[in-house]
């Protein structure tokens, strides 16, 4: 059967009559993909299910959070490890962070900033994309010029590389009139009646076709994906770790896009991104029950083979990042300073922690949940 979607077959030119939303139904209807639709949502479920359960869904936010920052900005090529990544997270005393580890807290500032801006929203608006654009890039600047020569370029080091991929459209109110279909589409689902999970599918290749801003469309795209999820309900948090499936499957995940704009193949796009949202959602559910349990283990272990007063307050502290400092535990005015080094020291003793030093400083290692939090 014919695909009813205008493809974009020159790759030097700008996609400006890219195809507006709604697309033809024939492009997605069809029963492979609705299977997978319910697998993917019941998935999804099961996870809100779960998270809605704990009582301090802060301490899961800040972990999983983190490796979403860290996992979507390898997708753009900034490395960072999780020793480097966790020491700057865990500085409370504003010390300049530089390099990809500061590249990644940006994106998890914008992950939060983001999520408080939508509280209260109706709709998606520019304004939201503007502030998780400018949060990530530190920048002040808003949808690109009309005159910008952006191009994507094959990556790597093979024969192609350097080779030009995708030209996104450009020219005078062109990227405004997209964007401006592509917000209506998700915020009206009486004029656009579709499942709202696929609404999210189909609006982040839209986006990434747009490829609005000079820079950091990715990671601005991957976190909207997040925020359509908590706003639409089927998330209460942005607790959802896609991206760690997009850079175990990033060649399929570039292959898909080209897919849609070069041959209008919206099915393995719809199906791949699909699986991502199933697996990671399944991935994060076992990710819960790990700390729950790990945390619930810690808990009884103190409380039966320890002289530490208010376990239950230290434990939850300890399992809020991965790498503790005394001074967490002094800022939150939960013990005094020599309690707390004490207490500290003794979870080494217990070997729930490992001490470290740092350029002079010392960390304390949660060792379980760090161990979680790298599978």
């Amino acid at each position: 059967m014919a695909v009813k979607y205008a493809i974009n077959p020159d790759r030097n030119k700008p996609w400006n009559d890219m195809p507006l939303f709604p697309i033809d139904k024939e492009n997605y209807h069809n029963l492979e993909i609705y299977e997978a639709l319910v697998e993917s949502k019941a998935a999804l479920a099961r996870l809100q299910g779960r998270s809605a359960t704990l009582s301090n869904q802060g301490v899961l936010i800040s972990t999983i959070s983190l490796q979403e920052a860290k996992a979507s900005s390898a997708i753009e090529n900034i490395f960072t490890t999780d020793d480097e990544l966790y020491k700057a997270y865990s500085e409370t005393d504003q010390k300049p962070i530089f390099g990809p580890p500061k590249e990644v807290l940006r994106y998890r500032e914008a992950l939060w900033q983001g999520h408080a801006y939508m509280k209260g929203k109706k709709e998606f608006d520019q304004g939201y994309l503007d502030l998780v654009y400018q949060t990530i890039k530190e920048a002040n600047d808003s949808i690109r010029s009309p005159f910008s020569q952006i191009v994507i370029r094959q990556g790597g080091s093979e024969l192609n590389t350097g080779q030009v991929i995708y030209t996104p459209p450009r020219g005078k109110g062109v990227l405004e009139n997209q964007l401006s279909n592509l917000l209506e589409f998700l915020n009206d689902d009486q004029k656009y009646p579709v499942d709202p999970l696929m609404k999210m599918v189909m609006g982040h290749f839209q986006f990434e076709a747009i490829h609005p801003y000079r820079d950091g469309n990715g990671r601005t795209g991957r976190i909207f994906n997040i925020h359509y999820l908590t706003h639409i309900g089927l998330l209460d948090f942005p607790i959802l770790f896609l991206s760690k499936f997009i850079i175990q499957n990033k060649d399929e995940y570039y292959g898909c896009l080209a897919g849609v704009s070069q041959r209008g193949d919206w099915k393995k796009w719809i199906l791949y991104m699909l699986k991502a949202v199933e697996l990671t959602s399944n991935d994060t559910y076992n990710k819960i029950n790990e700390i729950l349990s790990v945390k619930d283990e810690i808990l009884e272990e103190l409380q039966k083979n320890s002289s530490i007063r208010r376990p239950e307050l230290l434990v939850e502290i300890i399992f809020t990042q991965p790498y503790t400092k005394v001074k967490h535990l002094t800022d939150k005015k939960a013990f005094a300073e020599n309690t707390a080094r004490n207490y500290l020291n003794e979870l080494c003793d217990l070997q729930v922690l490992e001490k470290r030093t740092i350029e002079g400083h010392h960390y304390y290692l949660n060792l379980e949940l760090y161990r979680i939090l790298s599978n």
